[in-house]
């Protein structure tokens, strides 16, 4: 199941507001070029060019849906589609900043990827990081016990391992810090008003929904989708207003060599 960019940026501006955040992090001053690495629909890397007015902006990505929307979005920036853990950059084109908002979560190998990913900057280059720490939450909870309910079970056995689990701060502090002239380890909870329980499966079919929906056909979707609202439903109570409040944790580093 290919990432939908349209679902994904229905919730633009709070998933954008993170990548901000991290942004501002950043020390690494003019640079050459930055690359966008898990770049979505291209609203992060339009952050980047903002910011970066001077520098050359790559976005990379694993979805040629995502891809195709950055493209559209962003003309006259180089992107392309590849895999997120095999990239190299161009060795006659050092880069200065690695920025990867919301993806490594979908990566395994965190022990090695992340140092890896450092080593290929020069001195002075930093590596930008922002993952969600959401597998605790009832949001992700009530995921894995609708999978578990009904008669989908066998299909979405495997649907839990998807999402790498996040290490604490001080594991990715001593993980990047013998590599590093400085590491900075934070940890956010960012709450978002919804539009209900419907406002949560939203958010969600747009990123961790897709690994339990993607198994399932048409008809199982829905009464998946039912029951895992009903699993939220005494964690998210509802206000006058008829909104409900999504705790979203997220876990930020920012390495410097």
């Amino acid at each position: 199941m290919d990432w939908s960019a349209t679902q994904y940026l229905t919730f633009e501006d709070e998933r954008t507001r993170p990548a901000r955040d991290l942004l501002a992090a950043i020390p690494t001053r003019d640079p050459r070029r930055v690359v966008d690495l898990g770049c979505g629909p291209g609203n992060t890397t339009e952050l980047l060019l903002q910011t970066f007015p001077k520098a050359e902006i790559i976005g990379i990505d694993s979805s040629p849906d995502m891809i195709t929307n950055a493209r559209t979005r962003l003309s006259g920036i180089s992107f392309a589609v590849a895999d997120l853990t095999t990239w190299r950059p161009d060795p006659a084109a050092p880069v200065d900043i690695v920025y990867t908002n919301a993806v490594l979560q979908w990566v395994a190998g965190h022990e090695t990827l992340l140092p890896h990913l450092l080593g290929l900057l020069p001195a002075g280059g930093s590596l930008a990081v922002q993952m969600p720490d959401n597998l605790d939450e009832p949001s992700h909870v009530a995921m894995r016990t609708a999978a578990r309910a009904g008669p989908w079970s066998h299909k979405l056995a495997g649907a839990e391992g998807s999402h790498t689990p996040i290490a604490p701060a001080a594991a990715y502090y001593r993980m990047l810090k013998p590599h590093a002239a400085r590491v900075d380890v934070w940890r956010t909870v960012y709450h978002h008003p919804l539009d209900g329980l419907d406002g949560i499966v939203e958010w969600f079919k747009g990123s961790r929904l897709r690994s339990y929906l993607g198994p399932l056909d048409p008809s199982e979707r829905e009464a998946y989708l039912a029951a895992y609202r009903a699993a939220l439903a005494p964690h998210y109570p509802f206000d006058a207003g008829g909104k409900v409040l999504l705790a979203f944790p997220r876990l930020f580093i920012v390495a410097t060599r």
